[in-house]
């Protein structure tokens, strides 16, 4: 949480040294660099396509760095400079919402600037989701009901994996891991395995 504020507060105050700088040089002003402007694509953002359990890569180089998720089809496209796939899918789809899937920062695409809007925090919580140690000792003794970012309210490890080309036999072993307390302990507190080197034990973690 102290990353993500840290990186807001910089990003607001290279807004503003930029408008700034815009101003003494006698440039007009983009919309977006007003104060108080509000995105107006925010109501196309569609919450019931979004799903951040497929491995974050891109949907058309298969690369799985500096990739953003469209939220308004859900599709994961990498960049977002000229020429990139989310800039393109942005032109071509008309599709203007994405977030970075390793920061949780969003963006408005082709313009470019980032969309700061409390409206998102659901979003950005259900990207990267984090239990504390009081939480965990708790799942096998208090029920837990958690909420979709689509609205809907389900209680976490009920509820099923996502079935990719004939996966679900390795959907019922993974289920029937996590479902053993030490084990899925272990791995929904990521400082236990931060300096493991094993990639199964950080894939599964993830």
């Amino acid at each position: 949480r102290l990353d993500r504020l840290f990186a807001t507060l910089t990003s607001v105050a290279v807004k503003r040294v930029g408008m700034a700088n815009a101003e003494r040089r006698g440039l007009k002003r983009r919309p977006w660099d007003e104060e108080g402007f509000k995105c107006p694509f925010l109501d196309t953002i569609n919450r019931m396509v979004l799903d951040f359990d497929f491995e974050k890569a891109c949907s058309v180089t298969g690369n799985n760095f500096n990739v953003y998720a469209c939220l308004v089809c859900g599709k994961y496209f990498q960049g977002r400079g000229t020429h990139t796939q989310a800039y393109t899918h942005a032109l071509q789809e008309g599709h203007h919402v994405y977030m970075n899937l390793q920061d949780g920062r969003v963006w408005c695409l082709p313009d470019g600037y980032e969309v700061i809007d409390t409206s998102l925090g659901d979003i950005q919580r259900m990207l990267n989701p984090k239990f504390e140690e009081h939480t965990i000792s708790k799942l096998d003794t208090t029920p837990v009901y958690a909420r979709g970012v689509d609205g809907s309210d389900y209680m976490p490890g009920l509820i099923g994996l996502n079935n990719i080309k004939n996966t679900d036999f390795v959907n019922v072993v993974v289920q029937s891991l996590v479902r053993v307390p030490p084990l899925r302990d272990f791995f929904l507190l990521p400082k236990n395995y931060e300096h493991v080197t094993s990639v199964l034990v950080k894939e599964f973690g993830a």
